[in-house]
């Protein structure tokens, strides 16, 4: 079993068990009765830090096996875009009150860790050249940060609607429900919700740029015709677009929401759709 299995396998044991310790007031509705804000003490946040680093060095072993090459699959896409969220989110904690998305991050945080120590298999890019090496990994850096988005962007649909149904007791609350409450409120996860696809476009960006010039050098087409350019270029329209009318008509909301969605479908259709079926439904490498 390789060191990157071990740290991901690892990684998802710790995210599983904090997880646990910040839902299990919500089953005995404990949460509530302190105020319905979820919030990781000291001790949790020292072991989330721990959580993240096992996180980051399983990826660091499986992705960069050698001095040259670099190893994709689509578990590991996943798992690296779980974890960039998860050092944003570690980063924007410290500015803003936001632990109550720990509620979802950490949970998914296992699955992605669990999932890239049981699917290890991939793609490796051996002796693969600088600018190569280099645009595969800023364009798996602006896949993880648009994957965020698009989860924040899920969250937060589902807590408009939350907040547009009727009140129910408190006794009858479900799990969910009482989980959404927890949430930081939704002009917040707003303002987190643009600088993350501010950020995701700006790598965006500078995969276009450096996938054009690999393409250059590689086989002198400055954008080849191929589905993974058009979907990529698809999806930068779209967030393009998007923060085009943010800055322009003040877009918020769910037209926001619909538009990093679409943006991410794109993205997704680029890279990971083609990556599980070689990778799983072919079992090619």
């Amino acid at each position: 079993m390789s060191s990157g299995i071990v740290f991901h396998l690892l990684a998802a044991a710790a995210y599983a068990i904090l997880a646990g310790s910040l839902w299990k007031p919500l089953w005995s509705n404990q949460a509530r009765q302190e105020g319905g804000a979820v919030s990781a003490g000291k001790v949790q946040r020292v072991c989330l830090a721990g959580a993240i680093a096992l996180h980051g060095a399983g990826l660091a072993q499986t992705i960069l096996p050698g001095s040259h090459g670099i190893y994709l699959g689509w578990a590991l896409a996943l798992s690296a875009a779980i974890w960039l969220g998860m050092v944003v989110f570690w980063l924007e904690s410290f500015v803003m009150r936001i632990d109550g998305l720990l509620l979802i991050l950490l949970p998914a945080s296992a699955v992605a860790t669990l999932l890239a120590g049981l699917f290890p298999g991939g793609h490796q890019v051996a002796q693969a050249g600088e600018w190569l090496r280099l645009h595969l990994l800023i364009a798996l850096t602006a896949y993880g940060l648009i994957t965020v988005a698009a989860l924040q962007a899920i969250l937060m649909a589902a807590l408009d609607r939350q907040l547009h149904r009727p009140v129910e007791p408190e006794a009858s609350r479900s799990i969910m429900g009482r989980a959404l409450d927890s949430m930081p409120p939704l002009l917040v996860q707003e303002v987190l919700l643009f600088r993350l696809i501010w950020f995701g476009f700006a790598i965006l960006t500078l995969t276009v740029i450096t996938g054009a010039i690999v393409s250059i050098r590689l086989t002198t087409n400055l954008v080849p015709m191929d589905h993974k350019t058009l979907f990529t270029l698809l999806s930068w329209f779209t967030f393009g677009g998007l923060l085009l009318g943010r800055y322009t008509r003040g877009w918020r909301g769910r037209i926001a929401l619909r538009w990093t969605l679409v943006g991410f479908a794109f993205l997704l259709l680029s890279y990971s759709g083609s990556r599980f079926v070689i990778d799983v439904i072919l079992q090619r490498g």
